[in-house]
């Protein structure tokens, strides 16, 4: 069973998760429709701001890291976007070359990107520093 402070960061994660697609998603529309910019580009520029979204509110709100940041710790939340994308357009990729509609697809290709992020955040990127003999690192 899930613990009560686990599930509220889950859900913290969540409405994170929800911020970070409307940054994105109006990023896009001012960059393409009020700029004129070629989707490409915007698409660059708008998943960037999504991500710097991501990090400081997963960061500071549901993953409540209160140590100065690193780069090694920015590295890793990259890394971790990184096999995200690619583990969920694998995933998209596949199931459609097995006939699988592609909004269906990309419905469980969003969802493994959320848990595949869960999972890096909480483990590997906002994982909270090893105590060791009373004295934290």
């Amino acid at each position: 069973m899930l613990r009560l402070a686990e599930g509220k960061r889950m859900v913290k994660y969540a409405l994170v998760g929800g911020l970070n697609t409307g940054v994105d998603f109006a990023v896009f529309c001012v960059l393409v429709y009020g700029a004129g910019m070629a989707s490409i580009w915007a698409q660059v520029l708008s998943y960037g701001a999504g991500l710097i979204n991501s990090y400081m509110w997963n960061r500071s709100w549901t993953f409540q890291v209160k140590r100065q940041h690193k780069a090694g710790e920015i590295i890793r939340f990259l890394g971790v976007n990184l096999l995200s994308f690619a583990a969920a357009t694998a995933m998209l990729l596949g199931l459609e070359q097995w006939g699988t509609g592609s909004v269906t697809a990309k419905a469980v290709s969003a969802a493994l990107s959320l848990a595949v992020n869960y999972a890096g955040y909480r483990i590997w990127v906002f994982r909270k520093p090893a105590v060791r003999q009373g004295v934290s690192e």
